[in-house]
C-alpha cells in the first residue's frame, strides 16, 4: 500500500487517475475500488491510501490498476 494523490476523477463515469512514487504515469482507479460506504467519490488533490498492480495489459491507457482505494480522512 502506499499513499497516492488523485490528479483527476469523472463521477459520471465512475474513474479517475491516481498518482504515486509507485505508479509513474498514474494509476487507473474505478469507484468501485473505493474503500468507502454510499456513493463512492473522490476529489482531485485528495490523498489516498492505494494498493494496486501492474496487469501486464494498459487498462484505458495506463500501466497501472488500482484494487483498492482508501480515502485518507481531510
Amino acid at each position: 500500500m502506499v499513499t497516492a494523490t488523485v490528479r483527476e476523477w469523472y463521477d459520471e463515469e465512475g474513474w479517475g487517475v491516481l498518482d504515486s512514487p509507485d505508479t509513474p504515469g498514474g494509476c487507473f482507479g474505478h469507484y468501485s475500488d473505493i474503500q468507502a460506504p454510499g456513493f463512492r467519490t473522490l476529489t482531485a488533490g485528495q490523498r489516498v491510501d492505494l494498493t494496486w498492480e501492474a496487469p501486464g495489459f494498459q487498462q484505458d491507457g495506463y500501466d497501472y490498476r488500482a484494487l483498492s482505494i482508501v480515502p485518507r480522512p481531510a
